[in-house]
Formats: structure tokens, sequence, C-alpha cells
């Protein structure tokens, strides 16, 4: 068995290379455009509020609405990727993703921004799967958690855009002309990945030919029919939930808040957020491989990132120096949420790998679904009427009592993981 699995890594080493980093990274660079789609209202937060005179509930399901069919259509996506391969489908869903950028940028009133927000949701939903089936083609078997970490980074890459620069943008030349500088980009993307990516490397000598995806409703039963990946889902979703609400809307307005910045520098500190998911996904997924084990730095990650979460939130007299460490080290804590994706595959049979992808990845995304509205309707509970340049003024109170919600969230997720079964990073599938 152990020479049978040296020959594959062998033969999967064969598309590794100039063309290998190219094709993956078009692909981690739209997920890039995508999650810089997804943080962009929270540069913008109280400029929406005041265009289209709405509080904070609606702006969360403004913000949410990208996430609600994001997450609704991975499994689908990923059981397509399977059967059709990823390179038409990103490069056409991001293409959806600018069109749906300039909808929201042109929108004239609250009903179009929700159109415009959605398109950009079902336009930015391939990207991550796309990256991951394409890393696993283009790469070995034994590289797989590392190349998932380094999609998150290219993730975060764009949220980090999405973050301080876009703030700095938004000051300059107001939120509208900023989408639009925003559709351009993803414009550029999804023609570059028409014409640099193909599916599959070419095939090395003696290698046996690659497989055609099965069925999708099959592939997609079996999915959904596993128990253990439900939990695995449940993992991911416990670590990426409180970073796509915190870092993704109400992380600048509560910074704001707390310590009474301005905008820009808001953001700046927020995007220390995304600063360490950008580390913390490959080098967690490097650890995780270089261990042999999934289920233990999950674990281990799960109860220091709660600490870190209570302290930053809950400790009185906290010094900003502080809490922009404490917001670094939550945002590479959760980083390692990229271990679940490699622990899904290694519970599920090769041809449902995209399905399995996009199911974890619904879950992950469907987080910042429920979280981002859930914060917004407990602010707008504790709000006491107060209003600043026409919207809604926030305490710190109403925030203390909102993002009680993250650790819950949290706490939840470390008892899921608890529940884990160990792999040590082989697939049981054999």
């Amino acid at each position: 068995m152990a020479e049978r699995t040296s020959g594959s890594e062998r033969t999967s080493d064969a598309g590794y290379g100039m063309r290998a980093w190219a094709v993956w990274g078009l692909a981690a660079s739209a997920f890039g455009m995508a999650f810089f789609m997804r943080v962009s209202p929270s540069v913008m937060s109280a400029d929406l509020m005041r265009e289209f005179a709405v509080g904070a509930a609606v702006l969360g399901n403004l913000s949410a609405i990208y996430f609600y069919i994001y997450a609704g259509s991975q499994i689908p996506i990923g059981a397509m990727m399977d059967r059709w391969g990823p390179r038409a489908m990103i490069s056409v869903s991001t293409a959806v993703a600018a069109g749906g950028a300039v909808l929201f940028a042109l929108s004239d009133g609250i009903a179009m921004a929700y159109l415009g927000r959605f398109l950009i949701g079902a336009g930015s939903a391939c990207a991550f799967v796309g990256a991951l089936v394409l890393g696993s083609r283009w790469f070995p078997p034994h590289r797989y958690a590392f190349v998932s970490g380094l999609t998150m980074l290219g993730g975060m890459a764009g949220g980090l855009l999405g973050q301080a620069p876009l703030a700095l943008l938004v000051e300059a030349v107001g939120w509208r002309d900023a989408m639009l500088a925003g559709a351009c980009l993803a414009g550029i993307i999804a023609v570059a990945i028409w014409l640099v990516v193909r599916d599959r490397p070419p095939q090395a000598p003696g290698a046996e030919p690659p497989r055609p995806g099965g069925n999708v409703l099959k592939s997609i039963g079996i999915t959904l029919g596993n128990a253990r990946l439900w939990c695995v889902m449940a993992v991911g979703a416990a670590f990426s939930g409180p970073l796509l609400a915190f870092g993704g809307l109400w992380g600048v307005p509560y910074m704001m808040v707390k310590y009474g910045l301005d905008r820009p520098d808001a953001a700046f500190y927020v995007s220390f957020n995304l600063m360490g998911w950008a580390l913390g996904a490959p080098f967690g997924g490097w650890l995780s491989d270089h261990l042999g084990r999934r289920k233990a730095p999950l674990i281990v990650v799960g109860i220091i990132n709660l600490a870190c979460m209570g302290t930053l939130f809950y400790l009185p007299g906290l010094p900003l120096p502080a809490a922009a460490v404490l917001i670094f080290l939550v945002g590479a804590l959760s980083g390692t949420m990229v271990i679940t994706y490699a622990l899904g595959r290694e519970i599920t049979p090769p041809a449902s790998h995209g399905t399995v992808t996009g199911f974890i990845n619904m879950g992950t995304v469907g987080a910042g679904a429920v979280l981002q509205p859930i914060i917004g309707l407990f602010l707008d509970l504790q709000w006491d009427g107060s209003t600043l340049d026409g919207v809604r003024a926030y305490g710190i109170d109403a925030y203390n009592i909102a993002f009680l919600s993250f650790i819950v969230w949290a706490a939840l997720g470390l008892l899921f993981s608890l529940l884990l079964r160990e792999t040590y990073c082989r697939s049981q599938m054999a």
C-alpha cells in the first residue's frame, strides 16, 4: 500500500510546476475578488444605511444575501465541478459577479441593491471550490491541505483590499465608483481565467487517464448521507462564522465606537483579522500535514480561539495595540479551518470530492449568512433612538450584547470538534 501511494504522488507531481501555479493562481485570484466583494459593505455601512434609509438589521440582510445564495449553491456547484470541470464555471461566474457589482453600484433603491448583491454572491460562488478542485488536479495529494491554505490566503488578500484600501477609495470617490472599479477588475480576471486555465494538467506518460465526473444527483446524495461530514462542516462553520461577521461587516463600526477611530483607521485595524486568516490558513494546513493529524489541531486551536475572542470583546480597558494583536490572532486561529477541507476529502470517495468541498464551504460561508443579520438584529433591539448624520448609532453596550453570539457560536464549534474522528491525514476509503 505504501509503495502504491508513493507512486501515485510521483505521478501527481507531473503537473507540478509554473503552469500549475499559474492555473491555480488565477482561480485563487477569482476567490480573492469574491472575498473583496464579500467584505466590501463593512467599509461603506454608514453610506449604505444613509443612502437607502435603513437600520442595522436591513443592512445585515443586504450584506448577508451574498452569503445566502453563495452558501445555498455550494453543493450543486461542487457536483457540477465533478461533472463538467472548473474552467468554464469559474470564468462565467466571475463575469456574473462583475455584472452584479455594476448593478449594485448603480442601484437607485434597496430592491435593486438586493438584486445586485444577490448576483455578486451567485457569481462568486464557484471561485473557492474551483480553486480547490484545480489544486487537487494540478498538485500532488500530499500538498492538498497546504494548497488549500494558500487558496484561503488568496481570498484574504482580496479581503484586505476590501478593508483599509477600499475605505480610502470610498472616502475619495464614493462607494458607487469604488464598486464600479471592483467590477472592472472582476471582468479582467474572468477573461484571464478563460484564456489560461485548463481543467487538468497534460497527461503524464504512463499515467491513468482522468475519469469523467459522475452523476450529479448521486454525488450529492452520497455527500448529504455522510453523518461524519456534517460534523466536519459544523466545525468549519464555527471557525469561519465570527470572522465573516466581524471582519466582513460589524468590525469597522465596532472599532469606531469602542476606540473613537475614523473609518479608514478602523478598517485598518479590522484588516488585521484578515491578515491573520491569510497567514494562519496555509500555516495551519502545513502544520496539520506535517503532524499527520487533523482532529487534535482543530481542538487545540478552537480552545485558544475562544479565549482570544472573550478577551478581545470583554476584557475591560483593553488598549488598542492589544486589541490589534488579538484581532490578528483570532483571524490566524480561524484560518486553520482549512483543515476541514482535507478532512472531508479523507472520509469520502474521490468521485465526490468536488461536492464534498462545496458542502463544507456551504457551512463555512453560511455561517456568515446567519451571524451577520443576527448581530444586526441584536443591535437594533438595543438601539436607544440616537442617530449620527442621519444613521442609527449603536453604543458599545449594544455591541457587547450582540457579540455574545460569537462566543456561543465558537463554543458550539469546539463541542463538535470533540466528536470528530482522526484520519491521520490518510484516506479512509481504501
